[in-house]
């Protein structure tokens, strides 16, 4: 049996290269060779819980390749050729359910994890369920039936290619879901690599003015620094200057159209956000908390006719846009792209999405080839 090497996570922060079977491809499926697999925020608390409480897996979901083998239906149903580069999803949706017709792939109940357990998605499902390459962090990837691509231009950069997801998210969140509109002012709180992609999905949608908060240390003050190269207008660290005080100098007292929430940790954003939006105004949550907020100023929802909506992932259209914003080169994404790992290391690029690793990180990536 042909076997092809992985990075299986078998325990809470362990991380072995083992070698997994190469799956018979069924009619309507095919695989993948991987180029570069991105590692999302999101993979750092799924290595501290997925291994107890879905068994070992490979994860990451930020996938970039060539399709190397295609089943004798999937050609078609994909409308793809073998040799064809491509990104893919996480999502591995039925196609048929009210979420599905809706475009809104991440909330098909076939691959809602967040929802229910019994679901299947790229990333986060265990090598026992079968054929088991069903993460990023292999040299090759099964493609499920219900896989869902996007088309890479041959000339755009693997590293590039691998943040095609998070700069979906970002379109996702300040344009699609956060309706930002020319000229209108947008609180971006948090510089990690998802406030980053809504700085550019900001710029991009036109606002007037794009103001992203950080911390004192020095990785939040790179992050800020380039915050401003990728077209925000003011950045703030909120250890030396209220938050809402510059913002309402910034604004004469109007303050924000739009907040978006990436910030990860503390509660306290939550409320900073809602008391940093103008009345009317919209505020995106998309920073996990993990925890309940404590006296949640719900009254000021009210009071100030805010429209407050949780926000996860993205749709195809967003991750389309993303990839066109990359293709056009007017941002200096690469700046963003600061560190690639060997399989071999897979858990130092987890520790360093964790904050735990390698210093100076936004976006990380695992080469499966180096």
């Amino acid at each position: 049996m042909q076997t092809v090497p992985a990075a299986v996570s078998y325990d809470i922060r362990k991380t072995e290269v083992r070698e997994l079977p190469l799956p018979e491809i069924a009619a309507d499926a095919g695989l993948l060779r991987i180029e570069m697999t991105g590692v999302c925020g999101s993979d750092w608390p799924y290595y501290l819980k997925y291994p107890k409480t879905k068994g070992a897996l490979v994860l990451g979901h930020e996938s970039v390749g060539r399709i190397e083998r295609l089943g004798r239906d999937a050609g078609r149903r994909f409308g793809l050729k073998e040799g064809d580069r491509v990104a893919l999803e996480e999502y591995l949706p039925c196609g048929h359910c009210r979420y599905c017709r809706q475009q809104e792939f991440r909330l098909c109940d076939e691959t809602d994890t967040l929802n229910r357990a019994d679901t299947v998605r790229y990333g986060s499902t265990a090598v026992s369920i079968g054929p088991g390459l069903w993460g990023g962090f292999a040299t090759h990837q099964y493609l499920h039936p219900n896989s869902v691509f996007h088309r890479v231009p041959d000339s755009m950069p693997a590293e590039l290619a691998a943040m095609a997801l998070p700069l979906g998210n970002g379109v996702e969140w300040a344009y699609l879901q956060g309706k930002l509109r020319i000229g209108e002012t947008v609180v971006i709180q948090g510089p990690g690599q998802q406030g980053l992609a809504c700085v550019v999905a900001a710029k991009e949608a036109g606002a007037g003015c794009i103001i992203v908060t950080g911390l004192g240390t020095p990785t939040d003050q790179r992050r800020l620094e380039l915050a401003r190269r990728l077209g925000a207008h003011h950045t703030i660290n909120v250890e030396e200057h209220d938050p809402l005080e510059t913002v309402a100098d910034l604004t004469g007292g109007e303050m924000a159209d739009l907040v978006l929430d990436c910030a990860a940790g503390g509660t306290q954003t939550i409320v900073t956000a809602i008391n940093l939006a103008r009345k009317s105004g919209r505020i995106i949550l998309g920073g996990w908390k993990f925890k309940d907020v404590p006296n949640f100023p719900s009254d000021t929802l009210v009071r100030r006719f805010l429209t407050v909506k949780g926000m996860r992932g993205h749709s195809y259209e967003a991750v389309e846009l993303g990839l066109q914003i990359i293709a056009s080169g007017r941002y200096p994404l690469q700046d963003m792209a600061t560190h690639v790992f060997g399989l071999s290391d897979v858990d130092l690029a987890l520790r360093t999405v964790g904050g735990e690793g390698e210093p100076n990180a936004i976006h990380c990536a695992v080469d499966p080839w180096a």
